[in-house]
């Protein structure tokens, strides 16, 4: 019984890390299709965003499962409600996506020839680093790695609203670049908003590995105990 258990956390694990896997690609797409102004490419993003809704509810059902049946304590209790969080935020990665493949195909119908300032670049390069070394902290329960996911997010939120800066004094200079500004824009908020996902999944790492809940400031709250 406990090596049948075993196994469908094991599972669950690689069920993540493939969905996290998908999350990382989607988003290298989205931008990819940004930067090319390629429409085709962006359509790509639109079904692997499905594949990755289908993924969400595989895990959610492997989760129900798991409580439902084995009812499990301590870590892995924290393991698995903590699963189920992280596939929600994973698919969550995987609308933000869509929203900038969107923008690139907007871009393409604008005729703009705008180029991305520096700053959303880093943006996506720290957003996706930070996603992919949340993920590894909570599958290695690394709660160091966790905690420092948490506190790379004001970097990005520093780098969200420099470029807000930046395109409003490019609008104010010419008003041409208002429509493909605002696109840029909306750009930035969606990789501010999966550093925010993955300081989430940061956060669940903290929790699986340590029983604390981060969130919000918090930190000295011990939930499910040791294990």
């Amino acid at each position: 019984m406990q090596r049948h258990f075993d196994e469908q956390i094991a599972d669950l694990k690689q069920a993540l890390l493939l969905m996290s896997g998908r999350a990382e690609a989607i988003i290298r797409k989205a931008l990819e299709s940004l930067a090319r102004r390629d429409p085709a490419l962006a359509e790509e993003v639109f079904g692997d965003d499905s594949a990755i809704d289908r993924m969400e509810i595989d895990i959610e059902e492997s989760c129900i499962q798991l409580l439902a049946l084995q009812q499990p304590l301590a870590s892995d209790l924290r393991l698995i409600t903590a699963a189920l969080k992280i596939s929600a935020d994973l698919e969550r990665i995987g609308d933000h996506a869509v929203n900038i493949a969107q923008t690139a195909q907007r871009l393409v119908a604008l005729r703009s020839t705008i180029t991305p300032d520096p700053e959303i670049e880093d943006m996506a390069r720290r957003a996706r680093a930070m996603l992919s070394d949340s993920i590894d902290a909570f599958l290695r329960a690394d709660g160091a790695l966790g905690r420092n996911v948490c506190a790379r997010d004001d970097q990005v939120d520093a780098l969200h609203e420099s470029v807000f800066r930046i395109l409003l004094t490019h609008m104010m200079a010419d008003p041409r670049t208002i429509n493909p500004s605002l696109e840029y824009l909306l750009v930035s908020r969606n990789l501010e908003r999966v550093a925010d996902l993955a300081t989430n999944i940061g956060e669940d790492a903290v929790f699986l590995a340590e029983g604390k809940n981060i969130k919000h400031g918090g930190g000295a709250v011990a939930v499910g105990g040791g294990g």
